[in-house]
């Protein structure tokens, strides 16, 4: 069993930059990939990016050139759109193989990130 608590999120001006933090407690060990997910309103939660323990990284279409998920867990963001105001979420996969959303066992409860100006 672990906990995720996400932090970072906030207001920022289409343009600008944000790092996402993933703060993990309880088995660590027993994760095999850690992965970021969004939500906009009304939309279906989707990929943003994750990364397993041999440093494989995947990335949303949407997100790809813009997004880094690095070893320490966190996302940075930059060039950010207004289409990427959204609930961001941590989540951990435990399994040996994480490959879809539904993998992913551990979530924490969000943080949210606006892009306006």
């Amino acid at each position: 069993q672990v906990q995720l608590v996400e932090s970072g999120g906030g207001l920022v001006q289409p343009g600008g930059s944000l790092r996402l933090s993933c703060e993990v407690s309880g088995a660590i060990h027993t994760i095999n990939t850690i992965g970021w997910y969004r939500q906009a309103g009304g939309k279906e939660r989707e990929l943003v990016a994750t990364r397993n323990n041999e440093r494989f990284t995947t990335y949303g279409d949407a997100v790809r050139g813009r997004a880094i998920i690095s070893g320490d867990r966190t996302l940075q963001m930059n060039n950010l759109r207004t289409d990427d105001t959204a609930m961001y979420y941590c989540a951990a996969c435990h399994r040996n193989w994480c490959s879809e959303m539904t993998d992913f066992e551990s979530w924490g409860q969000g943080t949210q990130v606006t892009v306006s100006s």
